[in-house]
């Protein structure tokens, strides 16, 4: 009997290391962001994505706008990568661009003067490296600008 409970006491305390430590993670990440800046305070986005054309939008009066159809749901999931957490960051110098998808960039948002390069995913793990400045972070996989809705092809008329 002794030995059980000597077990299960060790199997509690590793749980809540574990917990603990996995708290401590989710915490830190909260406290990383990619940008500092406010998502619903933008006035200008920016996107170029390889395979489109560039696209422009500015707020005005609490409503983007572009020279073509805007999709607000989209504009919103640009200005919201802005908070995107990171795991890390890295010195420029310590990485080569070109192996990581950074020379050229996927893709490259601009949030007000914040420019975001765009690159490729990590060989392990579900994450990306976006280059801010002189620094790359590596961020979850799925933090990359969405490509515009294609718009429907007219169809022929049947025979």
């Amino acid at each position: 009997m002794r030995p059980r409970l000597l077990a299960l006491a060790v199997l509690a305390i590793v749980v809540a290391a574990v917990g603990w430590q996995w708290h401590a993670d989710e915490a830190d990440a909260r406290g990383h962001t990619l940008t500092g800046l406010d998502p619903g305070r933008l006035e200008r986005i920016d996107v170029s994505l390889r395979g489109f054309a560039a696209q422009h939008f500015e707020r005005h009066d609490g409503h983007w706008t572009s020279s073509g159809t805007v999709d607000e749901g989209r504009v919103a999931d640009l200005a919201d990568l802005a908070r995107t957490p990171v795991f890390e960051w890295k010195p420029l110098g310590d990485v080569d661009a070109g192996k990581i998808g950074l020379s050229p960039p996927m893709a490259v948002l601009t949030l007000d003067n914040v420019r975001l390069e765009f690159g490729d995913m990590t060989a392990l793990g579900k994450r990306r490296y976006v280059r801010e400045g002189d620094r790359v972070a590596i961020v979850p996989a799925q933090a990359l600008p969405r490509p515009p809705r294609m718009q429907a092809l007219p169809t022929r008329p049947g025979p």
